[in-house]
């Protein structure tokens, strides 16, 4: 290999099917399993010993700029805005400028998974992560030969031919071949759906007689629905063995309860995840995210999901209560 690898992480999306909480915060700064989104992933870059990272921004890029430099100091990070949302390649072309002819790890910013990334970043092949899935058709796809290589790749075919979906991490041992790819796209105005797509980038490249593998990605789950970050959540407090214990309240595991949150008198979980500045008071909630510095009082809720400094006193229901709101539900 060629130098340190370097991870390229595009978090410009809008996370229109998370509203409202995405009006007021990024989709990657909503809390599953008691931190953001892309802690889970920032979080896993030392043990790969990857020191760098560039991130594509957009979408309120400046709190994402602000959370990433605040907390991860010992971090060496480049910061790309996307003004314009062109596609998923269109993205990674942007951070070019900050690449040598290096690995690239490529991970999108609101992708959790579980993998042997210390194996890939081992390889001496470009490789694309994959999973078995139910409908690819909500996927780009790739076809293999029975050696393993790459032989086709699709972005979200009508008729698929494979049901391995691409999860959204790459590993490219060197980045010329990856970015002359995103280039020539661009160049010759090849877009899926009127964006320019890693996935179509990728698939030049096998046609140019680059080689790519695969590799499996064990654990994908989805962030991009309230009704997934809640499934999320739940799988990923599952695998936690450590329970908080709040005088005064009672505590069925799993329970994520950040530090400075303010538990009286409630009865929390399972499934439950609550962030730091949290005030919760004479509450039972069970299957919930409850973000930062909100206010939950008098209530039962389930399947729900509460935004910062929002405030909700009442009876049971089922919420998606968006940041700075105030329920009251008498």
């Amino acid at each position: 290999m060629a130098g340190n690898p370097i991870a390229i992480i595009p978090v410009a999306g809008v996370g229109t099917r998370l509203r409202p909480h995405t009006h007021t915060l990024p989709k990657v700064l909503l809390h599953v399993a008691g931190k953001p989104i892309i802690a889970h992933i920032l979080d896993d870059l030392p043990g790969l010993g990857i020191t760098e990272a560039v991130l594509i921004v957009g979408h309120m890029g400046d709190l994402v700029r602000d959370y990433v430099v605040r907390n991860y100091p010992g971090l060496k990070t480049h910061f790309v805005e996307q003004p314009e949302r062109l596609g998923l390649g269109h993205a990674v072309s942007l951070a070019a400028a900050h690449v040598d002819d290096q690995p690239v790890l490529i991970i999108l910013g609101d992708t959790i998974f579980e993998a042997d990334l210390k194996g890939v970043l081992a390889g001496s092949t470009h490789s694309i992560g994959v999973k078995a899935v139910d409908d690819p058709r909500r996927f780009g796809i790739v076809e293999t030969d029975a050696n393993g290589r790459v032989t086709l790749l699709v972005e979200k075919p009508e008729r698929p031919a494979s049901n391995l979906a691409i999860t959204g991490i790459y590993y490219f041992t060197h980045a010329k071949p990856l970015f002359d790819a995103l280039e020539e796209i661009q160049r010759r105005g090849i877009r899926t759906k009127g964006e320019f797509q890693l996935t179509d980038a990728m698939e030049l490249m096998v046609q140019d007689g680059v080689v790519l593998t695969t590799f499996p990605v064990a654990g994908w789950y989805d962030c991009g629905r309230t009704e997934t970050l809640l499934e999320t959540n739940r799988v990923l407090l599952g695998k936690r063995s450590d329970t908080p214990v709040i005088p005064g309240s009672v505590i069925h595991r799993p329970v994520s309860v950040a530090a400075g949150a303010v538990v009286e008198n409630c009865i929390l979980g399972p499934h439950v995840s609550v962030g730091a500045g949290a005030r919760l008071k004479n509450a039972v909630i069970r299957d919930a995210i409850i973000n930062e510095n909100a206010t939950v009082e008098d209530i039962l809720i389930e399947a729900s999901v509460v935004g910062e400094n929002a405030v909700v006193r009442g009876a049971f229901k089922v919420l998606n209560v968006g940041d700075s709101s105030e329920v009251n539900i008498t």
